[in-house]
C-alpha cells in the first residue's frame, strides 16, 4: 500500500517567483558623512517608514575614487538594511562592491521583454484578467497590499501602520492612516484618492510627502494627489 503521506511531503526548500515592493536609496555622493547624514535626516523625519527600511542601492553617480568599505559602513550604521546593489554603476565601483561580498542585482533585459511580451498577449486574449482590486474589510496595522498592474479600491478605513501599493490608481472610501504608495513602476499618472486623509505618507512614482509635509487644511478632509508640471502635488475633493 503506497503511503500518500510520504508523497505529497514537502521538499526542504523551495524555489518561486514573486513581485516583492522595495525602496530604491540612490547614493549620489562620494562624501560618506555627507551621506551618511542625509540618511539619519529621513529617517528623524519618518521614522516609522524609514527605520530599519530595506533598500537597494543605486551608486550610479558614484565615482571610481569612492571608499566603498566606508560608505558602506556609513550606511548599515544607520540601521538600514541593504540588500543589494543595482547592477547599473561604473567598472572600478562595481569591482570594489563585488571584492566586498554585496550582492549585485542584475537586471536580465531580454527575459523582461519575453515576460512583458507574454503578459501582453495574455491580456489581449482575456482582458478580465486585470480586474481592479476591491477590499472591503479594514486593513489592519502592519498589513501590506500589493496589486500588480491594477488599481486599487478600498471600502474600508486603513489604519496607522498598513500600507496600500499599487502600480495603478488607489481610492480610498474612508479613513486612511497608513502609508500609500501607487504608480510604483514609475508611472506619474496616477492618482490618490481619498475621502478622509490622515496618511503618514503618500506617494506616487517613488515621489513622496510626509504628514507633516501636508497642509493642515487637507487633514481629515477628502483628497486628491496627483502630478502637477512634475511636482506632486494636492487638491480637495469638496
Amino acid at each position: 500500500m503506497i503511503n500518500m503521506s510520504c508523497m505529497l511531503k514537502k521538499q526542504p526548500i523551495e524555489f518561486k517567483s514573486s513581485v516583492l515592493t522595495c525602496l530604491m536609496l540612490y547614493i549620489n555622493s562620494n562624501a560618506v558623512d555627507m551621506v551618511q547624514h542625509a540618511i539619519l535626516k529621513k529617517i528623524k523625519e519618518a521614522p516609522r517608514f524609514f527605520n530599519n527600511a530595506s533598500v537597494i542601492l543605486n551608486v550610479q553617480n558614484l565615482t571610481d575614487s569612492v571608499e566603498w568599505e566606508e560608505m558602506y559602513k556609513a550606511i548599515i550604521n544607520t540601521r538600514i538594511k541593504i540588500i543589494g546593489v543595482d547592477d547599473n554603476m561604473k567598472y572600478i565601483v562595481k569591482k570594489k562592491i563585488i571584492k566586498s561580498g554585496i550582492p549585485i542585482l542584475s537586471k536580465n533585459k531580454k527575459i523582461i521583454e519575453k515576460r512583458e511580451l507574454y503578459y501582453k498577449n495574455i491580456c489581449n486574449q482575456n482582458h478580465k484578467l486585470l480586474q481592479t482590486k476591491v477590499i472591503t474589510v479594514p486593513v489592519r496595522s502592519g498589513q501590506k497590499i500589493y496589486v500588480h498592474k491594477s488599481d486599487l479600491i478600498i471600502i474600508n478605513n486603513v489604519n496607522t501602520g498598513a500600507e496600500l501599493i499599487a502600480d495603478g490608481n488607489i481610492y480610498i472610501f474612508g479613513i486612511m492612516r497608513g502609508r500609500v504608495l501607487a504608480g510604483v513602476n514609475g508611472d506619474k499618472t496616477k492618482n490618490i484618492f481619498c475621502t478622509n486623509f490622515f496618511a503618514e505618507l503618500v506617494s506616487i512614482a517613488g515621489e513622496y510627502l510626509l504628514i507633516d509635509q501636508i497642509e493642515p487644511n487637507f487633514i481629515g478632509r477628502g483628497v486628491r494627489i496627483f502630478f502637477k508640471n512634475d511636482i506632486l502635488s494636492m487638491m480637495l475633493l469638496s
